[in-house]
């Protein structure tokens, strides 16, 4: 007879003794576990293939401590003798602590490997999105729409014009200049402006000063009036007068008209050359992206994979931790029960009730 049982036939003597407690599952040892190394590398580097140290199995839990009756029998004695219950208390935890000390470093073996998976397909996943972000540009970008053709139109009227102008200032100016150069002189003098940079008359916003004016209107005014002249010469007041006005303000607009034209044209052609790089940017890249896309998705799919027993193994190592962390708070408060109900007893009894109870052998 136990000593627990010998207790409460003092003071319960028709009183059954209660059922013990059911034996304590025993700790079932865990397998080696190696995590797998990546077998097939992706196109480019994966996570290193470290192998982790295989879970050592721990020993088996003295008997003392799986035996309840044991665990009862000690609470008892402790409460009815004036020993500290921190001793064995300690010696219970010590106990544990062994058998748990391996678990928690394979638990944190394994949580760095996984959180090393974790950075692994962290990184891929960002490239897949900005991959996307990219892909996506691609495939809404349109090409631009120009005006090529209405542009070299303009080009083609504004020379148009400028040839008309240039043979009607030869003709008035041949009667006293048979030399065509001095009309070819005479109509650049007139065409100045169209080297200046900017016109008054194309700005909205530009400040108008009397330099300005006489830079841009003097050398077109001062050949105009030249023909005027000259033709006075071989026409009439009325047409001279109307010829000397057409011609002032041809090389005034002419010139900017031309230049600005060219200066389209050349616009137009960039964006022509743009249009077409942008359609072999997406012949090429568009490919080229899904392709990586695709590869990147696979690393992700394979370190997951990689991942996945490891994962396994630390939630079953946990496990057990638990169980174990259980089966020990477990035995803690048995002896503490015992030993808290033989403590509160202990005064009761005489000293040939103590010692034959310490005597049960």
């Amino acid at each position: 007879m136990t000593l627990i049982k010998r207790l409460r036939t003092l003071f319960f003597p028709n009183t059954s003794s209660p059922p013990s407690m059911p034996p304590v599952v025993s700790f079932a040892t865990l397998p080696d576990y190696t995590a797998q190394r990546i077998t097939q590398k992706p196109d480019s580097e994966l996570a290193p293939p470290v192998t982790l140290s295989p879970v050592s199995q721990p020993s088996q839990l003295p008997d003392w401590v799986t035996d309840d009756e044991s665990i009862r029998d000690e609470g008892v004695l402790f409460g009815l003798s004036d020993a500290s219950p921190d001793g064995k208390l300690a010696q219970i935890r010590a106990v544990f602590a062994q058998q748990t000390a391996p678990l928690d470093e394979a638990i944190e073996q394994h949580s760095e490997r996984i959180a090393e998976f974790n950075m692994f397909i962290e990184q891929r996943q960002n490239q897949i999105f900005s991959l996307r972000d990219q892909l996506l540009a691609l495939q809404n970008s349109q090409p631009a729409p120009g005006n090529l053709i209405r542009t070299v139109a303009s080009l083609c009227l504004s020379v148009i014009m400028c040839v008309g102008n240039f043979f009607l200032i030869d003709v008035m100016l041949y009667p006293s200049f048979p030399n065509r150069w001095v009309a070819i002189g005479v109509f650049l003098a007139g065409m100045f402006n169209l080297f200046g940079r900017t016109s008054f008359f194309y700005e909205t916003d530009s400040k108008l000063s009397g330099r300005r004016i006489v830079e841009e209107v003097g050398m077109p005014l001062a050949t105009s009036v030249f023909v005027l002249v000259q033709s006075l010469q071989t026409q009439s007041i009325g047409a001279s007068i109307g010829l000397f006005v057409f011609v002032f303000f041809m090389f005034l607009l002419s010139g900017k008209l031309l230049l600005s034209t060219l200066t389209g044209l050349q616009s137009e052609l960039r964006i022509l050359e743009q249009n077409r790089q942008l359609i072999v940017s997406k012949e090429q890249h568009i490919p080229a992206l899904s392709a990586e896309i695709a590869r990147l998705e696979r690393e992700v799919d394979t370190i997951r994979a990689q991942k996945w027993p490891i994962v396994t193994t630390l939630n079953h190592i946990e496990a057990n931790l638990s169980q174990l962390n259980a089966q020990r708070d477990r035995l803690v408060n048995l002896f503490l029960s015992e030993f808290e109900l033989a403590r509160s007893i202990r005064d009761r009894l005489t000293e040939q009730q103590r010692k034959l109870m310490m005597d049960y052998k």
